[in-house]
Parts: structure tokens; C-alpha cells; sequence
């Protein structure tokens, strides 16, 4: 099962590497990973997306991101309320008349075009990580000819306050 990590870190030299080498040595496949800096001056939040079977490896998991000195925190953020997204660049081949069909595609992906050429389009999306595979799905009939993703990043969803809940609450 893909499980959402996020750890924040002192934002110092070598703290990637060394994190990444720990998940390396204890072969955890990390299938995603954003890191970036945070509110907090020299500390940075790393997301990981990684694929765990069973709860013995997701608990070694995250007591072994605890024991690396630069771990501030750790959070299995997978089963909670988040708000999560994820930025691709698409290259597609594209002229004349395919260029509106494309831009027919993207539209309700709220996607936008960032770059033409005489023989390509260059798109741009964001959102959740089933919406921008949604859209790759769609796009290679076109033939893609270049694809990068930035990896999921991903927090929290803010608390709501108590009276705004309950006011919800009686609504439903």
C-alpha cells in the first residue's frame, strides 16, 4: 500500500542523502519525494510516497526516520484529512489542427499550455496524483514525447474551528 510520509528536518547538507540511504538499506522503494523548505527558517518538510505492505514495516519505517539525528518529526499522513498535489511538465507532439483538440483535453484539467513549438506543446498540470495520471492517460494517443513529475507534497488539512463544525454537523 502507498503510504504518504512526511518528516521535517534540519535543512542542512547531507540530510537527503542520509535519509534516503537509510530507506535504501532497508529496501523501502520510495516511489516519490518532494523536499522543500518550511515556515520555519533552517528546518525543511521531505514527503515521501513509499509502498508498504504490512504495519511491522511501516513502524520500522518511521522509528528508523526517527533515530536520523536531523528528524525533527515524522508523520504517516496517509489516513488522515490532507491536501496533497503534484506538478508534470508534458511535451506532446502537436500542430494545426490537433492543437485545439489537445487544449480541448486540458481545459477541464484546468492544465495550461506553457510552451509551443512548430511540432510540440508543452503542458502544464497540477493536482491530486490521480488527476495529473488522468490526464497522461488522455494525452498519449498524442504521443508524449517528454514527461517529468514533481513527486506528491503534501500536508494537513487545517483544523476547523469547534462552532463552524458544529454548525456543519447539523447541516448534514
Amino acid at each position: 500500500m502507498k503510504r504518504i510520509i512526511i518528516a521535517t528536518v534540519q535543512d542542512r547538507s547531507g540530510v537527503l542523502n542520509r535519509i534516503t540511504g537509510m530507506l535504501y538499506k532497508r529496501q523501502f522503494n520510495i516511489e516519490s519525494i518532494s523536499v522543500g523548505t518550511s515556515e520555519t527558517p533552517g528546518v525543511s518538510k521531505m514527503t515521501f510516497v513509499v509502498d508498504v505492505h504490512d504495519e511491522h514495516k511501516l513502524e520500522q519505517l518511521t522509528k528508523q526516520l526517527h533515530k536520523q539525528i536531523d528528524v525533527l518529526k515524522v508523520q504517516d499522513i496517509t489516513d488522515k484529512a490532507i491536501v496533497a498535489r503534484e506538478l508534470a511538465l508534458i511535451k506532446v507532439g502537436g500542430s494545426g489542427g490537433l492543437r485545439a483538440e489537445i487544449q480541448g483535453i486540458i481545459t477541464p484539467f484546468r492544465a495550461s499550455v506553457i510552451d509551443i513549438s512548430k511540432d510540440s506543446l508543452t503542458i502544464q498540470v497540477t493536482g491530486k496524483p490521480d488527476k495529473v495520471e488522468a490526464l497522461i492517460s488522455l494525452l498519449k494517443p498524442y504521443g508524449i514525447k517528454e514527461l517529468t513529475k514533481t513527486g506528491v507534497t503534501a500536508f494537513l488539512r487545517g483544523q476547523q474551528p469547534e462552532r463552524v463544525a458544529e454548525i456543519n454537523s447539523h447541516l448534514i
